[in-house]
């Protein structure tokens, strides 16, 4: 993500982030760290793996992003129901291939719709 000015923001410790969504905008700085390639069903695999450890310590958190979730609901209808059946990360590599994107760019841009369109 760009600051104004053209600098990037440098990423924040895991102390200063709030929620899933703080977390997702750090691996959009730097998905290499978070996943073993830039891979969209890595970073599910992650994303599941934070919702366990957030549920163990008593907080509800990445639900969201769990199969069957609000994201994998929503993206049914963006993607038209093509990859409906599929768990979210596949259906946009997917996509992102049809397409022609590459596939991180694609969750980003269709994790800021989703956002856009959920917290109106």
């Amino acid at each position: 993500m760009t600051e104004p000015q053209g600098k990037r923001r440098a990423p924040r410790p895991f102390s200063e982030m709030r929620d899933v969504y703080d977390f997702l905008e750090d691996v959009r700085l730097r998905p290499s760290w978070y996943t073993f390639q830039p891979s969209v069903m890595h970073l599910q695999s992650v994303l599941f793996g934070f919702n366990v450890a957030v549920e163990i310590h008593g907080n509800a958190g990445a639900t969201v992003f769990n199969p069957g979730g609000a994201f994998s609901e929503w993206l049914r209808h963006q993607i038209n129901g093509q990859y409906g059946s599929l768990i979210w990360g596949y259906a946009i590599e997917l996509e992102a291939k049809d397409r022609g994107l590459p596939a991180m760019d694609l969750f980003f841009d269709l994790l800021d719709k989703f956002r856009a369109e959920t917290t109106r």
